[in-house]
Order: structure tokens, then C-alpha cells, then sequence
């Protein structure tokens, strides 16, 4: 079989041509055939291009990790998200691939294109430092979480510094109680170090008289208790849910977020509450080491708790 004709022989035979030479004596400069010489002059020589680029032309920035741990545990559970493959390979290698973020998110999405589409949720909300702190209740849904095997039913207490976006999440055994508002706000400011100057939720019947007017007043045990903080109350106003959109949106990426803990965990149960209600911690330090920079801008301008007690 003859070689493949180079394209700097074909350039070459042009370059000769050119200068005046003969067909014979440019294809016998360039090192190719009359023959090839006639194809060239009348347009259908097809050079020969190899085999197609299949190879790699650089190293793998994740190492082969992407192969021996990260790949092995979307196929184990497909609904794992980049995020927490990233956390993950942080986790089990530090200070080695912080940067390597990107590389995994277009690996996971096109393993996911061939698996599922991934869903993303992102939001991002602007506030004044120490402005405005939010509660909501909310419920755990598409997946039940068992504590000794048995369903345990439950509702989460939620808190939002709106500027920073620090959190607290609760375990609340009930309804949308009283009881359950003040434990989880009174715990919240009290893991946050400090209380914001406004206080917001939803018509919560834990906090308001909803009686069908449009300005329902506060329970009487309500208003105690943010006296007692020097929080004014707000609320958002009917049919306009958006206003408590802080909030709102952190409940989805929350519950994301736990559930994929859970999935990595590779199990729903727990011997106690104490220890959901600890994995729930361990879930939010990681959202709260996330906005810790601005947590940090938002402190000073938080009232502490000894400005309440010595005004």
C-alpha cells in the first residue's frame, strides 16, 4: 500500500508549479506521482486524514477520580446532583480539586444525558444587613424519613437572615403551633447570636388572627414574644407570596440539599430525632459555611441579646 501524500508535498508541488516548473519535475520535487501530480492540477485529489481524533490531548484534571468514585456512586444513585459529587471530592481528597468544580458539573450533566435530565434551582435575593429575619413551616415531600423504622411525621421550622442567607431548620412533631413557631425562632436567634429588626412570615395561624380580613391581627402571644425580642413583625400581604420569596425559594434548595445528604447516606432512617435533627444541623453548617463572608457583614448590625436586656 503506497503512503498516504502529506499536505506539505501537496504544498510543496503548488509552491513548485508556481515558479514555472513542469508537472513532472514539480511532482518529482514534492516526492509524489504524476499520476497524483494530474489530481492535484484537476481538483480531485482527497488527501488521506487518518483515523479520527479520539484520544486525549491533555491530563485528566480530576486524576481518574472521576471514574473510580464519582461515576460508581451516580450509577448507584442516579439523583445524586454535581454539587454533591463536588462536596464529596472535597471531602475525600482536601485542598486537591476545589477548583475542579465545572470539570464535574459537565461530567455529571452529560452522564445525565444519557440517564436523565438534571434540574437546577438557583435564586439569589438582595437586603439590607440586620434587616429582616424569615419563618416558615414547611413539609418534606417525594420521601419519607423513618426514625427505628417507623414513619416519623413531622413538619420543619425554617429561619432566613434575608441579607446573608444563613439558616436554621428545626424538627417540629406536630402542626404550625405556637409552641412550635417560638421553640424554633427562639433557637434559631439564639444559634444565630442575635435578633434583625424585622421579623417575617406568611398569615401563619401560629402568629396572626386570621379571621378573612385583610389585616388580621397578631395573637396576643405572638406579639409578646417579639416584644420580648424587640423584633417588629411583618408579614407579606395576601396573594402576594412572593414578598416571603426568601424564604420560599430556601425551602426548595433546603429540602434538595437534605435529601441528597440522605441519598449519599444511603438510608432514611435514624435511631432518634436527636439524630435527624443533628444530621439536619450537619446539612445547614454546610449551606451556612457557604454565605459565611456575609454573615460575618451582617453580625454588627444584628442586636445582640445583651442590647435587649440592657437597652
Amino acid at each position: 500500500m503506497p503512503a498516504p501524500i502529506k499536505p506539505q508535498q501537496v504544498q510543496l508541488y503548488m509552491k513548485t508549479k508556481q515558479s514555472g516548473s513542469s508537472q513532472d519535475t514539480a511532482a518529482a520535487k514534492a516526492g509524489i506521482s504524476t499520476r497524483t501530480a494530474r489530481r492535484i492540477d484537476s481538483g480531485t485529489h482527497r488527501p488521506q486524514r487518518g483515523r479520527p481524533h479520539d484520544w486525549k490531548t491533555r491530563e485528566d484534571p480530576l486524576d481518574g477520580l472521576w471514574e473510580l468514585e464519582l461515576e460508581p456512586m451516580l450509577e448507584r444513585e442516579p439523583r445524586l446532583e454535581a454539587t454533591t459529587l463536588f462536596e464529596t471530592l472535597q471531602e475525600d481528597h482536601p485542598g486537591q480539586y476545589d477548583d475542579k468544580i465545572r470539570t464535574v458539573q459537565r461530567r455529571t450533566a452529560k452522564w445525565k444525558a444519557a440517564h436523565g435530565k438534571p434540574k437546577e434551582v438557583m435564586f439569589k435575593i438582595q437586603h439590607h444587613p440586620g434587616e429582616m429575619g424569615q419563618s416558615d413551616f414547611t413539609q418534606l415531600k417525594g420521601f419519607s424519613v423513618t426514625v427505628q423504622g417507623e414513619t416519623f411525621h413531622h413538619i420543619l421550622y425554617h429561619y432566613r437572615l434575608s441579607y446573608s442567607g444563613w439558616q436554621y431548620v428545626q424538627v417540629i412533631q406536630g402542626g404550625e403551633s405556637f409552641i412550635g413557631l417560638s421553640q424554633g425562632l427562639q433557637n434559631a436567634l439564639s444559634a444565630c447570636g442575635g435578633v434583625p429588626k424585622t421579623h417575617r412570615t406568611d398569615s401563619l395561624s401560629a402568629a396572626y388572627r386570621n379571621t378573612g380580613g385583610r389585616n388580621p391581627q397578631l395573637t396576643q402571644l405572638y406579639s409578646t414574644l417579639c416584644d420580648h425580642y424587640r423584633m417588629e413583625p411583618t408579614r407579606n400581604n395576601l396573594g402576594v407570596s412572593h414578598e416571603n420569596g426568601g424564604i420560599e425559594s430556601s425551602h426548595g434548595y433546603f429540602k434538595r440539599r437534605l435529601c441528597q445528604a440522605l441519598y449519599r447516606r444511603g438510608s432514611f432512617d435514624f435511631e432518634s430525632v436527636a439524630e435527624y435533627q443533628q444530621f439536619i444541623e450537619q446539612v445547614i453548617a454546610k449551606l451556612n459555611a457557604k454565605c459565611q463572608k456575609k454573615f460575618a457583614l451582617e453580625l454588627p448590625h444584628i442586636t445582640t441579646f445583651a442590647q435587649i436586656s440592657h437597652p
